[in-house]
């Protein structure tokens, strides 16, 4: 099985895209001569994936701001269903971006496609009426979370818990010191990595909150350097441009083209916009504080629609408050540098922290990419690439 074998994805943001690209690696190991199509970002491609769509125009946050964009959406989705419906995939892989992929799926499911949705939407957060959709628009799910195949089997959903990729290649060990040497900064230097966000949508409401609380925390430290990584040259000149607003041109403040796992690690404490990077600095085994903002019309919605008491993945994945989170004006700069310096001095805190994100790194180790694509062979249909096996 593998030549021939047609397998079509979408990816919405850069988490999916990561994601994703782990994916195929393993599939083409397996599936020598498959051909890899439809939605998703630089990572992927460099897999040889062909996007016909840039993802950045799935890479919208928050009710107000869908809205904002519903038509060009909907009208990718609708252009891409008609092009998949027309020339059949073998299968259909729905990467995250559940607003997007749901409703994709449902339409392939129902022509005889088998779909698979790759990450569970979070049900467990906030819509947890949306498991029956899913349940309709998919053939199987594949969870990156322990606490997730139990919620998908009550309802009949077929479900495998495949762990989380980024604990299969972030280290187990704390990296801290060779990080700083990387960085070329003192061992000594208390270091915060700020985090706000990987989108332009999010720096909007972020990054004017992220600088001020920088400069209340350079107010009673002044020997505190800030490493800011930035994902684009778009977000890059956001940031610089909320500097000159905000009057913090003489903070001393880095911003890194990238390398967000390099400034994590080298920090003492990191202030991050909730989301994957959350997951990212439990899992380098940074303490941090977590802060979200989003359109107050889109956060009165959510709020509405019943979240767990914790919105953070490390604190949801601990099943309770390890680490200090921060929402909409609660997430003001003194709440937040007054949570980020009381960890800094807090050794015995951060040790503790530290231990709950070992366990959680341990539990979500699971060789994710191999699962999945076993998974994913499985359910290919009889014949499909019959010219070539490789397992």
């Amino acid at each position: 099985m593998g030549t021939g074998v047609r397998i079509a994805m979408v990816a919405g943001e850069a988490s999916g895209d990561l994601l994703a690209s782990h994916l195929i690696a393993s599939l083409k190991a397996k599936l020598p001569g498959a051909q890899f199509y439809g939605i998703g970002g630089p990572k992927m491609e460099g897999q040889g994936f062909e996007s016909w769509y840039p993802l950045e125009k799935l890479a919208v946050r928050g009710y107000v701001e869908v809205l904002r964009q519903y038509r060009e959406i909907s009208g990718i989705r609708s252009a891409l269903k008609k092009r998949l419906l027309g020339d059949r995939p073998d299968v259909f892989i729905g990467v995250d971006a559940p607003d997007f992929n749901l409703g994709l799926e449902h339409s392939l499911k129902a022509r005889g496609i088998p779909c698979v949705h790759y990450v569970s939407p979070s049900i467990w957060a906030w819509r947890g009426k949306r498991i029956h959709k899913i349940g309709a628009s998919v053939s199987h799910v594949l969870s990156l979370f322990p606490f997730e195949p139990a919620l998908y089997e009550k309802e009949g959903i077929p479900v495998t818990y495949v762990g989380h990729p980024l604990a299969d290649v972030l280290p187990l060990e704390d990296g801290r010191s060779s990080a700083r040497t990387l960085l070329e900064l003192s061992p000594q230097r208390p270091v915060f990595a700020l985090l706000p966000g990987s989108r332009q949508s999010e720096l909007g409401f972020m990054a004017d909150t992220f600088i001020a609380t920088a400069m209340e925390i350079h107010r009673k430290l002044p020997e505190a350097l800030f490493l800011v990584p930035l994902a684009t040259r778009e977000t890059r000149m956001q940031f610089e441009e909320a500097l000159y607003r905000c009057q913090a041109r003489e903070l001393p403040l880095r911003m890194l083209f990238g390398h967000s796992h390099e400034a994590m690690m080298a920090a003492d404490v990191v202030l991050v916009a909730s989301g994957t990077a959350t997951l990212e600095a439990a899992l380098l085994k940074r303490p941090m504080v977590i802060a979200y903002k989003m359109a107050p019309m889109s956060y009165r919605i959510m709020r509405r629609m019943g979240y767990l008491p914790y919105v953070g993945l490390p604190n949801i994945l601990a099943n309770k408050f390890v680490v200090p989170e921060f929402l909409q004006d609660d997430a003001s700069p003194e709440n937040l540098a007054q949570a980020m310096l009381n960890l800094f001095s807090d050794k015995e805190s951060c040790e503790r922290i530290q231990q709950v994100f070992h366990g959680i790194h341990l539990q979500l180790r699971q060789n994710t990419a191999e699962k999945a694509a076993a998974k994913i062979i499985e359910m290919l249909p009889a014949g499909a690439g019959d010219a070539a096996v490789a397992a």
